[in-house]
């Protein structure tokens, strides 16, 4: 290997290695071999042990190795790896990362009060935000999805047509709403790729239409979503009591359906549950489809278990893929968490999974006492990390550590609680949905570039989990 680039190599290691704690270094990066640079394709190829270590890079930390890598080797660097697919045959499979090109979905400028034209924000400007690894080709069917599954193929096979719009999918957490609804936005993507798809969170969405009321720049938010296509939307339920946020969609929705575009929802509940929710959008939400998605049986837990089990090349004995699939209370999340989490016990200590591993790593990963938090509780926990009183938080106080503390509890209630910001900010102190809103983002953006705060975060997280 060149002289010159192996020490480039290793100048991106070393940044990695000050990003990162020793254990996610020796874990993700070390087992990373650099094989070549090509200067005409300014193509970077290196080699990763198995699969299961390219996604979870590609998952977690491509974004730290293109800003690395960019550092190094310069701006416009595609990032390829090389697979080991059979050590013992020497096999590879080349892939390329699939977030090489990613590009950050952008509101269009402030004009003022003059909308913006679909000429305003060109096609390549958006990013669909969809999650690749959420496709048709791993959604596994079984009895408790196979009618939203189907249905959502044909939307995303014949998108233009009118019929089933919206598609109102709904069904309890960890039940594969998130994964169906991706499926159906990169399938679109796939066949016409000339379609505007944009999946966004409910949450994320309401932060976007706070901020652009705070800049005076609505007519510009209203819109850039009026150009779209395809608008999938996740966890509506957030918007309950958001009266302001329920109007704006409202309009955007109209506008949208008036004029033939497709629309996908996700909600923890149907339409009828949703008390608080505007009169208006739920006739709309009821005009379409409305398609329940119930939790896995043991069956598909089984069926779901075995082909991520396949696909990560992973040996596990029937009788513990049975014990998971019986533990995991029906939840998909839980059950792609507890493999990943076994995946990684595996690879890290060189180990066979057995029953034991299982029971070790289930009882860390699931939660089975079912019993929500409350704010109390987490106000408790938080206060008494950061030491200070649950008077002082629920104070106008703006001392440093009580606005922090403060800013802590709002972000662990929306994450742990299904309240709607406006209850959690009523809870605390009596502040608004704005606040809790802010607060959450403050400290998401902490949490990006703090690696003590993130520690801090953990800390106080695992001590719900010791709870009773």
């Amino acid at each position: 290997m060149n002289v010159q680039l192996n020490a480039q190599w290793k100048q991106c290691l070393q940044l990695i290695k000050d990003n990162v704690t020793e254990q996610q270094f020796a874990t993700w990066f070390e087992p990373i071999l650099f094989e070549m640079f090509d200067k005409d394709t300014h193509t970077i190829l290196v080699q990763v042990p198995s699969l299961f270590i390219y996604e979870y890079l590609e998952e977690n930390y491509v974004d730290l190795l293109n800003k690395v890598i960019t550092r190094v080797f310069g701006k416009g660097i595609r990032l390829n790896y090389r697979v080991v697919t059979d050590k013992a045959h020497n096999l590879t499979q080349d892939l390329q990362s699939e977030n090489v090109e990613h590009v950050e979905t952008k509101l269009p400028t402030n004009r003022g009060n003059q909308s913006p034209t679909p000429l305003d924000i060109a096609p390549q400007e958006i990013d669909s935000q969809l999650d690749l690894h959420k496709s048709f080709s791993n959604y596994i069917e079984g009895d408790s999805n196979k009618l939203p599954r189907s249905i959502g193929l044909s939307i995303a096979e014949h998108p233009n047509t009118t019929q089933f719009n919206p598609m109102f999918i709904y069904g309890p957490s960890g039940c594969g709403k998130t994964h169906l609804i991706n499926a159906i936005g990169l399938k679109i993507k796939q066949l016409y790729p000339q379609k505007r798809v944009l999946y966004i969170s409910a949450r994320l969405f309401q932060v976007q239409y706070t901020n652009s009321v705070l800049n005076n720049t609505t007519n510009d938010f209203i819109g850039f979503y009026q150009t779209i296509d395809v608008l999938i939307v996740d966890d509506i339920q957030e918007w309950i009591t958001s009266i302001k946020t329920q109007d704006t969609f409202f309009h955007i929705f109209n506008h949208l359906f008036m004029n033939g575009k497709r629309i996908v929802l996700a909600c923890d509940r149907p339409p009828v549950e949703l008390k608080g929710m505007n009169d208006r959008l739920l006739t709309r939400f009821s005009c379409g489809l409305i398609a329940e998605l119930e939790k896995p049986n043991i069956q598909l837990c089984i069926d779901i278990l075995n082909s991520k089990i396949k696909r990560d090349g992973l040996n596990i004995p029937d009788e513990v893929v049975q014990f998971i699939a019986q533990t995991a209370n029906g939840s998909v999340r839980d059950l792609q968490g507890i493999i990943n989490s076994l995946l990684a016990y595996s690879v890290v200590y060189n180990s066979n999974v057995d029953m034991r591993l299982a029971e070790r790593v289930i009882k860390r990963a699931v939660k089975i006492d079912d019993e929500p938090l409350t704010i109390d509780e987490i106000l408790d926990k938080v206060c008494a990390h950061f030491n200070v009183t649950t008077n002082a938080v629920n104070s106008r106080s703006r001392k440093q550590d009580i606005v922090l503390a403060r800013q802590v509890s709002m972000y662990l209630a929306q994450k742990f609680t299904k309240m709607p910001a406006k209850r959690i900010g009523k809870l605390v102190g009596g502040r608004d949905h704005s606040t809790v809103l802010h607060s959450c983002s403050q400290i998401e953006k902490r949490l990006e570039v703090d690696k003590g705060f993130n520690a801090e975060l953990s800390s106080i997280e695992n001590s719900f989990k010791l709870k009773g």
